[in-house]
């Protein structure tokens, strides 16, 4: 049985990608959900689900901000991020994607989910980028072969 909330109406793509772009520029804080203030990726994700939604699903566990742990096993090891976005949005089957959809992303070949962010365009997408701000960048072949999964928020058409 699917833990996914539902929500009585939908939302436009165009929605979702209009509410992560009003975060540009917010300043990279360590599990911060702030727009204009501080956050992280995940705070990105967080921020943009308060405004489509209100009220998150659920509250995030801490974690740190190391993109590159090694100390994670691959072959049983719980990654937190993949499976909160598997809780709360629906997966796509494939790694393919829609401007609107959210994307996340192992950012060492050989360590767990830690990375995600909203796609804008079918080559861009914003997200918090640590030691500056939350930014729009280019979705090229260095991300793509990162991907670990795609979620679409519920609702969204």
């Amino acid at each position: 049985m699917s833990s996914i909330p539902i929500f009585a109406s939908t939302v436009s793509r165009l929605a979702v990608i209009d509410a992560a772009c009003l975060w540009l520029g917010t300043p990279y804080v360590h599990q911060a959900s702030a727009k204009g203030a501080g956050c992280d990726c995940l705070g990105l994700i967080r921020g943009v689900w308060r405004e489509l939604y209100g009220a998150e699903p659920e509250a995030p566990p801490s974690y740190t901000p190391d993109w590159n742990e090694r100390h994670w096993n691959r072959k049983g090891g719980d990654e937190p991020l993949l499976s909160a976005a598997r809780r709360n949005m629906i997966e796509r089957e494939n790694l393919s994607f829609e401007p609107g959809d959210v994307l996340i992303f192992r950012v060492a070949a050989d360590g767990p989910a830690k990375h995600c962010g909203i796609a804008t365009a079918p080559d861009r997408f914003v997200h918090a980028y640590a030691g500056r701000a939350v930014i729009e960048s280019q979705l090229n072949r260095w991300w793509r072969a990162r991907l670990a999964g795609v979620f679409i928020f519920p609702g969204v058409e």
